[in-house]
């Protein structure tokens, strides 16, 4: 008993704790068209900045994203790869490359900000041909196996199984497109927040926004699709509090001593 109460005087040392991110996804080259909130900490990409399935454009594409992106008027940057951006997986770009640009680059890898641990991975279930960062369906659950327990929030390039996943297939049917080992592997670690996009709007399903339940789930994408450079949405802005992150830490039972803390924002 009196560990947990020492664990818990540990995080309160950070009671002023107060993180505001902004989400974005699937700009496919349009991220100029965005404008930055204010007073955000932290911006996320979660993936698909480019859109050419050809290297040489992509590469083009992903030099303009991260000139822009770099610049941005936020202190912390971090950017996770999505299926259209296959300059990266084809090593036109090196992640300490794009480190070197003071962005930090995640492939099932994490990274602690003010304590908050982030974990991110650019994969999705495999769709079509010649994209980047695709496996099979019943195997890419080795990459969600990987997700750490500690992890606060988890990003993804593509959607968990029935959270704001919703299209029509090539048989223009709706279907719930995101993937089921990915949202019970999400469901187990209970993270603050679980960021993606990959799966847009169409003229008459959004997927676009926050959906709320012990977890907060982030689609961030901004195009529409059929509709591209024409932004529908100018992401998401989440907050994390003292409060909200140590009721999560009590949720899933977690050691509340596992919270680091990192570099002040």
């Amino acid at each position: 008993m009196l560990g947990i109460w020492m664990d818990l005087y540990f995080l309160s040392s950070n009671l002023e704790l107060k993180m505001n991110i902004w989400h974005i996804s699937d700009t496919h080259t349009f991220h100029r068209l965005l404008e930055p909130p204010h007073l955000v900490d932290v911006v996320i990409h979660s993936g698909d900045a480019s859109n050419s399935r050809d290297s040489i454009q992509s590469n083009k594409e992903l030099l303009d994203f991260f000139d822009w992106f770099k610049n941005l008027p936020i202190k912390h940057k971090i950017f996770v790869a999505g299926n259209h951006d296959v300059a990266i997986e084809r090593f036109r770009y090196w992640s300490k490359d794009i480190e070197e640009m003071g962005i930090t680059y995640l492939e099932n890898s994490s990274t602690i900000i003010n304590g908050i641990k982030i974990w991110g991975s650019p994969y999705t279930p495999t769709y079509g041909t010649d994209w980047s960062f695709q496996m099979n369906r019943n195997k890419i659950s080795r990459v969600w196996d990987t997700i750490p327990y500690d992890a606060d929030i988890v990003v993804t390039h593509g959607p968990p199984k029935g959270i704001l996943d919703t299209t029509l297939n090539r048989k223009n049917e709706l279907e719930s497109v995101g993937d089921n080992s990915l949202a019970k592997r999400i469901e187990d670690v209970m993270p603050f927040a679980h960021l993606f996009g990959h799966v847009h709007n169409t003229k008459w399903i959004r997927n676009s926004g926050k959906f709320l339940s012990d977890i907060q789930y982030s689609n961030g994408s901004v195009v529409e699709d059929g509709k591209f450079g024409k932004l529908i949405s100018n992401g998401n802005v989440l907050q994390i509090t003292f409060c909200n992150l140590l009721n999560q830490y009590l949720m899933r039972g977690s050691d509340v001593s596992n919270y680091k803390s990192g570099d002040v924002l």
